[in-house]
């Protein structure tokens, strides 16, 4: 028979007995149920004062967890990897969870899909974290209506005001790139950005520009060229920059992926990096490591980039306002083997 969680406690049945009602009755009051008469209630809990029935404990009902929705463009490559890594560090320390979802939710009609919004509200989510995404006004304004707290990771086109974003220091990091080249000697250099609307990738061609005006240098057209931060695109963009009747002897090539483009390019003509090209890519993907020869390149801190996302959504989910809606972090440029003097300097 049941006992109460006491030893020498007496027994539901005692109970029932006691109070003339059967023992699911008893246990009803025991437990709380509502489905009891209030006048059986009231003789049942008399019982139990009288005799000291000690009553369990109800178990809380779990919590669900708190939960962050990260939305990035594409689960492949290793930009998406660091990001979600840094998005998950932040979120264990904040004791959250983390919701992961490749893409923006689709349009119906010119709005969001409904069910993406009904999920997000069923689970509770304490806001949105986008990465590389590009944002309709639509979008931005369907957020802003359901007030759906989120943050731009690297964001893509420049965000309307009063968007909050964390970013790269770009500008410097361009900046850099370029100066290291000059520092070599290298006087003709090249720049191939990615796609001309990303924030990231005028603020990297800026700085390049920014760097070679410090220097007293001037830029031919023919030296800016632009791709799409693909291989293929770099690959396309250098072999332009090849067929050039002055071929530059350096080139700052606005992303990783593309350097390797342009060493595909460069190794198809026969020559050599660094001895014949150098190359300076931007972000220190795992790839440029791995590649032959080592490439030198700008950090960029991906990872603590959505990491700050994350605590810059929870500073905003609290209510407070932050200083600045664009923050950026610093990068740093990493000289490895794809860097050397130029073989001639033209005067």
């Amino acid at each position: 028979m049941a006992r109460s969680p006491g030893s020498t406690g007496p027994t539901l049945a005692v109970i029932a007995r006691e109070a003339g009602v059967s023992v699911p009755t008893a246990s009803k009051v025991v437990n709380g149920r509502e489905d009891v008469a209030p006048d059986t209630r009231r003789r049942v809990s008399e019982v139990l004062d009288r005799l000291g029935y000690v009553r369990k404990p109800r178990p809380e009902t779990p919590r669900p967890p708190a939960l962050v929705d990260l939305v990035v463009q594409s689960l492949d490559g290793a930009w998406s990897g660091a990001v979600l890594h840094g998005v998950e560090a932040a979120a264990h320390d904040a004791g959250l969870e983390v919701v992961v979802s490749a893409g923006l939710p689709r349009l119906r009609d010119g709005r969001p899909e409904r069910g993406w919004l009904d999920k997000l509200c069923a689970r509770g989510s304490s806001g949105v974290l986008f990465h590389l995404a590009e944002l309709t006004p639509t979008q931005y304004a369907w957020l802003d209506e359901h007030r759906v707290p989120f943050v731009l990771i690297d964001p893509g086109p420049v965000p309307p005001p009063g968007v909050p974003s964390v970013g790269a220091a770009d500008w410097q990091g361009g900046v850099s790139a370029t100066e290291h080249l000059l520092g070599l000697g290298h006087r003709r250099i090249a720049v191939i950005g990615g796609y001309r609307r990303k924030v990231c990738s005028g603020a990297r061609v800026a700085g390049f520009r920014s760097a070679m005006a410090a220097a007293g240098l001037p830029v031919p057209p023919a030296y800016v060229r632009y791709g799409d931060f693909r291989e293929a695109g770099a690959y396309q963009r250098m072999t332009e920059l090849l067929e050039l009747p002055e071929p530059p002897t350096a080139v700052f090539v606005c992303s990783d992926p593309m350097a390797l483009g342009a060493y595909r390019a460069l190794r198809e003509r026969g020559l050599r990096v660094p001895e014949d090209v150098s190359v300076v890519g931007f972000d220190d993907l795992p790839q440029a490591r791995w590649t032959t020869p080592a490439l030198t390149t700008v950090r960029q801190p991906l990872s603590e980039m959505a990491a700050t996302a994350l605590r810059t959504l929870l500073r905003l989910r609290a209510g407070e306002v932050p200083e600045g809606m664009r923050t950026e972090l610093s990068t740093r440029l990493i000289v490895r083997s794809s860097t050397a003097p130029p073989v001639r300097i033209s005067s």
